[in-house]
């Protein structure tokens, strides 16, 4: 009898250890999930996005660095810890010196479950006398 006694009270306090809520580490929820296209841009006239996120953990989102592929893109970003359903954001800025069609890669590193994300973000740059001329006729 006690040991039945001990089996049963040993099967509900796992059924209550397992079914208690644990936190949830934080986790990003981007508004734009699949990036950002931005058409067509003109040679030499920077360019911005904000891409914001929110928190879908429980726990505090820490970004600790955003790391553009290239030094033609510039990124700001969030500093303070995004609490659990609050947005963050995250800026990119794209200087639009190359002639042609780009599509440019960031790692945003931070404390969330999956600790090392990519956004992404394409394009075209075209010279300012070709929309001149289409515009013209």
């Amino acid at each position: 009898m006690k040991k039945l006694i001990f089996l049963f009270t040993l099967v509900l306090g796992f059924i209550a250890i397992t079914a208690m809520k644990i936190d949830t580490e934080p986790q990003f929820k981007f508004v734009e999930p699949n990036g950002h296209d931005f058409g067509k841009i003109i040679q030499g006239k920077p360019v911005s996005v904000e891409m914001k996120f929110t928190n879908i953990g429980d726990k505090p989102l820490i970004i600790s660095s955003v790391e553009p592929t290239c030094g033609c893109t510039i990124a700001k970003f969030t500093t303070t810890p995004v609490l659990k359903g609050k947005m963050g954001s995250i800026t990119l800025t794209y200087n639009a010196a190359a002639l042609g069609t780009f599509n440019k890669n960031v790692t945003v590193k931070s404390n969330a479950t999956e600790p090392s994300k990519a956004v992404y973000f394409k394009g075209e740059v075209i010279a300012e006398s070709t929309t001149t001329k289409t515009s013209s006729k």
